[in-house]
């Protein structure tokens, strides 16, 4: 069998895995990147109206990050929006809203599909100083004194100092180096879905906490939006199986008709809600990134930005360091594991204490959460604080 040697091997080549190989290569690093299916294996948009389901909303943090490696720069300005307010409704009333210049930035995000995203970073990979590509799965590792040795579905191995777990929520890395998960069933979906609007929607992120769970509806160009309603499972089922005309009018009037009329662009799509935060994000020449390390409700939008900060942290890590170490040194691993304590806890216990807090019914509970944001609607210092931390 066939074996080869590099500085790190990411396995997984979703967004996140696939920019962390990016930066890492870009930095001389010798990398490989293994899965079976590439970040921008989806089939390009066929129209106008064609708009992949999955939108992020991508944090200036983000931004940087991407144009870093060099995939911003091949995101189509007609497929993504730049969200440059916020509007936050509670459930009797309550609202909060900031914008991109009181935050003294250029945008608070950017809307931007997956497969696009995918697409940007899939070009930035045929870049210049390329990480090696290898279709495959790895399906077993050994340590050995100088890294470990993984095994490959096909037979191959590939020997490393360190090998990256980016292979998502059920991380076959991150059982493999025996790291215990937290888990928690939200009893919830997501549900997903993109609309033709006839009111402008001004740039503008809505949010609206309701008693049948969280709806969100983001800027798409032109007069378009994409909608996340997390929700209890039994009412996602009935959304989804609404007509296209019955959930327009369902979705039009859970946002008290802010947008106008609405007219569905796709199928609705459906996924489940959980929590997964790995104990850890590092282990003997392993370290996580993006959803193995951590799966976060959705309500604040920030998954995809955790692991992008993730790949940031741990790409700045291994470039940094010094001559005489190599790239799963146990110190290093330290290292990133202290980067990515405290924003990971902090995503951690805003996400699950909001829906916690808003997930009760006693009017003990909605009276603190809604004075709560009235409060802070009239306080800008409070307001600005909030933008930049969902800006990450």
């Amino acid at each position: 069998m066939t074996s080869s040697r590099f500085d790190v091997v990411i396995a997984g080549a979703g967004l996140v895995g696939a920019g962390l190989a990016v930066a890492l290569a870009r930095g001389g690093v010798t990398t490989a990147l293994v899965d079976t299916a590439p970040a921008g294996a989806e089939p390009p948009c066929a129209g106008a109206d064609d708009w992949d389901a999955r939108i992020y909303a991508i944090s200036p943090s983000s931004i940087r990050f991407l144009e870093r490696i060099g995939a911003w720069r091949h995101v189509r300005p007609d497929r993504s929006a730049a969200c440059l307010r916020m509007e936050v409704h509670g459930d009797a009333g309550s609202t909060i809203a900031f914008d991109a210049w009181e935050s003294g930035v250029d945008v608070l995000a950017c809307m931007v599909e997956s497969r696009e995203i995918g697409r940007a970073i899939e070009a930035a990979i045929s870049g210049d100083m390329p990480p090696t590509r290898i279709d495959d799965r790895v399906r077993s590792y050994v340590r050995t004194p100088r890294g470990l040795v993984a095994t490959l579905s096909s037979g191959a191995t590939l020997e490393t100092s360190l090998l990256v777990g980016a292979d998502g929520a059920a991380s076959v890395i991150r059982d493999l180096a025996g790291i215990t998960i937290d888990r928690h069933d939200y009893d919830e979906a997501g549900v997903v879905a993109n609309f033709r609007i006839t009111e402008p929607h001004h740039d503008t992120a809505f949010q609206w906490f309701r008693g049948d769970g969280v709806l969100a509806m983001l800027p798409l160009p032109g007069r378009r939006a994409s909608m996340v309603w997390s929700t209890p499972a039994a009412r996602a089922r009935a959304l989804r199986e609404l007509s296209p005309e019955a959930l327009c009018d369902a979705v039009a009037a859970a946002c008290g008709h802010r947008l106008g009329r609405m007219q569905l662009l796709a199928p609705a799509q459906g996924f489940p809600l959980s929590r997964v935060i790995a104990r850890d994000i590092v282990a003997p020449h392993v370290a996580l990134v993006g959803d193995a390390a951590h799966v976060v409700h959705p309500l604040a939008g920030q998954g995809v930005n955790l692991g992008f900060g993730d790949a940031e942290s741990l790409s700045g890590v291994i470039l940094g360091r010094e001559a005489v170490q190599q790239p799963g040194d146990d110190r290093l691993l330290r290292r990133y594991r202290r980067h990515r304590a405290e924003p990971i806890l902090a995503m951690r216990l805003a996400t699950h204490g909001l829906h916690q807090l808003f997930a009760r019914p006693d009017l003990v509970s909605r009276g603190i959460r809604n004075t709560g944001l009235n409060l802070a609607a009239r306080a800008p210092v409070i307001r600005s604080l909030l933008a930049r931390h969902a800006m990450g």
